[in-house]
């Protein structure tokens, strides 16, 4: 991984041929994908987000500063003045992709704090569901939530135990589920993907990353959901329809689609 990962994302993307951001759109259609969110992490991320969803009825943007990019942004009082105009523009559904990340520590921890509770402020004052990045930090993360009067919210890409599975539900949380499901060895993993209340369940790309199996070595792309519902709904003996109309019904209510 690049030492700087939006240009690891970049260099993905690249390496793809630079696909087409119509292309994806078309071609999640044609698996079934009806609406799409497209996840900011920088300012510049976010506002492109914005832009590109306008055109498009089945599309969204979410405006978010990841936690590896909160020293940056930081030191650009600007680039935080800028983003937070962004709440207020049309077709924006939820703050984030925000939250801590004890794994690489990109960002000191006082800094990931610091970006994490303006845009928990943000999102309170906008009435915005969010998207959470919490990776090997609960334990700090949940005492910084618990401030907050947040709309509601996912904690993506879950990969933990079914102890943090429970605090998450307990919160009212959204669980977004990906491509690791596919490929994870971790079996605590898999016990709580098969816990997750259908009503609480969400499917996500992590795009251009993660992609499910047995497509490994290929860019992720927002059709690859089906990929990864089809895996959940025999990992947890249901149907594909079951799991695509919960999934569809629950990224509705929480974000307003």
């Amino acid at each position: 991984m690049s030492d700087n990962p939006k240009d690891a994302t970049q260099k993905k993307w690249i390496a793809a041929g630079s696909p087409a951001p119509a292309t994806l759109v078309e071609k999640a259609a044609e698996a079934g994908v009806t609406r799409l969110i497209c996840v900011g992490c920088t300012f510049e991320d976010s506002m492109r987000a914005v832009q590109f969803a306008q055109p498009w009825p089945n599309v969204w943007a979410s405006i978010g500063i990841h936690p590896h990019e909160a020293t940056r942004h930081l030191q650009n009082p600007g680039l935080l003045t800028r983003f937070a105009q962004l709440a207020a523009e049309h077709k924006v559904a939820a703050g984030g992709e925000c939250g801590l990340d004890y794994f690489y520590n990109h960002s000191p921890k006082k800094d990931q704090e610091t970006i994490l509770r303006f845009q928990l402020e943000l999102a309170q004052k906008h009435d915005l569901p969010m998207i959470f990045h919490v990776r090997e930090a609960f334990n700090d993360f949940w005492p910084i939530f618990d401030e907050y009067d947040i709309k509601g919210g996912v904690i993506h890409s879950f990969t933990a135990t079914k102890k943090e599975l429970d605090e998450i539900l307990a919160r009212g949380l959204y669980v977004g589920l990906n491509g690791i499901m596919t490929f994870t060895r971790n079996a605590g993993q898999l016990t709580a993907a098969k816990a997750v209340p259908r009503n609480r369940l969400l499917l996500e790309t992590d795009a251009p990353f993660l992609t499910p199996a047995p497509q490994r070595d290929t860019i992720c792309e927002p059709k690859h959901v089906r990929v990864t519902a089809k895996f959940l709904a025999e990992l947890r003996g249901e149907t594909l329809a079951d799991i695509a109309a919960a999934t569809t019904c629950n990224a509705q209510l929480l974000f307003d689609l």
